[in-house]
């Protein structure tokens, strides 16, 4: 099975990336769905716009921040960020449980805002059922904290991709 995260600038926060472009979330979600299961990340301030774009049957989990940024003058502090997910792999009475939410404190100096720490992308491919021979398309690679994830969680596992098995 194919997976897609996609983690863009949230909507009307491009101003703090390089690109300083929007995404267009219609033509993102339209992209996404065309995989067997996806993720897509947004602020907790933007997801009733985003979860209007997105197909009814999607669920909503949440990345929680013990410790996250403290900025003057917002209180309460924004400390959790809602992700919209869906898979076609449900999973099993034999698999673990997993929670909707992960406790995960942010990253700091990775070189862009929003870098997701290695417990989110852990959980996240547990949310999202991924099992040997996916594999996980990175939509907005950033720092490449997810992909490079995913590649350490693939061979903690022997769960190679055939094109990615090395020589």
């Amino acid at each position: 099975m194919k997976f897609a995260f996609a983690d863009p600038p949230y909507p009307g926060c491009a101003h703090r990336y390089p690109e300083k472009q929007e995404v267009d979330h219609v033509q993102l979600i339209r992209q996404i769905e065309t995989y067997d299961g996806w993720a897509l990340s947004t602020a907790s301030t933007t997801l009733q716009y985003v979860l209007d774009l997105c197909p009814k049957d999607v669920r909503i989990a949440a990345w929680v921040k013990p410790f996250c940024s403290f900025k003057p003058g917002v209180n309460p502090a924004y400390a959790w960020e809602p992700v919209i997910w869906k898979s076609s792999r449900k999973r099993t009475r034999e698999q673990p449980t997993v929670r909707d939410w992960v406790s995960s404190s942010i990253t700091l100096q990775r070189g862009l805002v929003g870098a997701k720490p290695d417990p989110f992308c852990y959980w996240l491919f547990e949310l999202l059922n991924i099992q040997p021979g996916d594999s996980l398309d990175d939509v907005f690679p950033g720092t490449r904290a997810v992909s490079r994830t995913f590649a350490q969680w693939i061979a903690a596992r022997g769960m190679w991709v055939e094109s990615e098995v090395p020589a």
